[in-house]
C-alpha cells in the first residue's frame, strides 16, 4: 500500500492536474464508465461534527474507493485544525486490496474548484470578463484561482455576508494583477460569471441579480436545506450538474425542484458537454448554471493522480498491509 501524507500534498497536486482529473471522470460518469455510491453523511453526535463516506468506481480511470470524513465546527478554535477533516482510500479494483491512502484536506479544496472551473471552461460566454464571488472564506479563494485560469478576465467583484473577509478574494485579485471591488448583491448585475460557495440555509442570490447571458456555478449547497440561489433562478437558467440524482436530492435544484419550477429532465450532467452529445450553451443571452455538490468520483480522480505524482517524483511511502 502506497501513503502520501496530508503534509506532501500541496508540493505534489496543480490546478492544472486537478481540472484534468476531474473533467475525465466527468466525462465518464456521463457515459456510463463511473458512478458514484450512495452517500452516507451522519451527525455523529459528538462536537457537533458531521462524518460521512462517499465512494465509486470508475471503469474507465480504473478506479475504486472512498473518501471518509467530515466537518469538525470547533477544531479551528480549539485545535488549530481546519474544520474540514477527510481521507481518501483506494483500492485495486481487479483483486479488492486496498493500494493507497491520501491525504484528502488540501486535495477536496482543489478538486472543489475544479469542479466549478471545468463548468466555467465548457458552458461560460468565451468573451467573459468580470467574475463575481459571492462566499469569502477559504474555499472561495481556491475556486478563484481556479476560475482566473479559464477565461481573460479584466475584473473580480464580491461580496459576502461578513465584509471583513472580502480582503481573502482582493488578495487573490491582486496575485493575478486584477481590480477588485467590494459590492451589495445587486451589483453583481455586472459579472458575466458568479461562483456561490457558501454554507448558506437561505438564498443570496435572487434572479434580480443575475444578467442574461452569465454563467453561475453554484458550489456551496451539498446537503438537505441549504440554498445559496432563489429557486427561481434555476427555472430561468439551463442547469447543469455534476450529478442529477444528488443535485436534487442535496444540491441546489432540491429547492426548484420541490416548488415544481424544474423537472429532474431539466437538468443535464456536465460531461454530456464534456463528452460533446449535449451543445451546453446555445447563445449569448442564455443563463447557464452549474449544480456542483461535490461527488466521490471527483475525490478518487484527484487521489489517483496524486498517488502517480508521488510515485514520479519518489515520495510515496510504501508500507505492507
Amino acid at each position: 500500500m502506497l501513503i502520501v501524507p496530508e503534509r506532501q500534498i500541496p508540493d505534489l497536486l496543480t490546478r492544472s492536474a486537478s481540472f484534468t482529473a476531474v473533467e475525465k471522470v466527468f466525462a465518464a460518469m456521463a457515459a456510463g464508465q463511473a458512478y458514484n455510491f450512495p452517500v452516507i453523511r451522519e451527525a455523529i453526535g459528538h462536537e457537533d461534527a458531521l462524518y460521512g463516506f462517499k465512494g465509486g468506481f470508475d471503469r474507465d480511470g480504473h478506479t475504486l474507493g472512498l473518501k471518509a470524513g467530515g466537518y469538525w465546527p470547533h477544531n479551528l478554535e480549539k485545535r488549530g485544525l481546519i474544520n474540514h477533516q477527510s481521507t481518501v482510500f483506494l483500492f485495486d479494483p481487479d483483486s479488492g486490496m486496498i493500494s493507497a491512502m491520501v491525504g484528502g484536506n488540501y486535495m477536496t479544496a482543489l478538486r472543489t474548484a475544479a469542479a466549478s472551473a471545468v463548468s466555467i471552461q465548457h458552458l461560460a460566454r468565451p468573451d467573459a470578463k468580470v467574475i463575481g464571488m459571492i462566499g469569502a472564506g477559504h474555499q472561495a479563494t481556491f475556486q478563484l484561482r481556479a476560475a482566473l485560469e479559464q477565461r481573460p478576465f479584466e475584473k473580480v467583484i464580491g461580496w459576502n455576508l461578513h465584509p471583513e473577509m472580502l480582503p481573502n478574494l482582493a488578495a487573490v485579485a491582486e496575485e493575478a494583477g486584477l481590480p477588485f471591488e467590494a459590492v451589495e448583491l445587486d451589483g453583481m448585475t455586472e459579472a458575466d460569471v458568479i461562483i456561490t460557495i457558501t454554507s448558506s440555509f437561505a438564498p443570496s442570490l435572487l434572479a434580480q441579480h443575475v444578467s442574461p447571458g452569465t454563467h453561475i456555478a453554484c458550489m456551496g449547497t451539498d446537503t438537505k436545506g441549504k440554498q445559496e440561489l432563489e429557486a427561481a433562478l434555476l427555472g430561468s437558467a439551463t442547469v447543469f450538474a455534476d450529478e442529477i440524482d444528488q443535485s436534487i436530492t442535496l444540491g441546489e435544484a432540491q429547492h426548484a425542484i420541490a416548488t415544481g419550477l424544474i423537472s429532474r429532465d431539466d437538468i443535464t450532467e456536465i460531461g454530456a458537454v464534456i463528452n460533446g452529445t449535449h451543445p451546453g450553451r446555445s447563445s449569448a443571452e442564455e443563463i447557464t448554471l452549474f449544480d456542483g455538490t461535490g461527488v466521490g468520483l471527483q475525490d478518487l480522480a484527484v487521489a489517483a493522480a496524486v498517488v502517480d505524482l508521488a510515485v514520479e517524483q519518489g515520495v510515496a511511502i510504501e508500507v505492507d498491509f
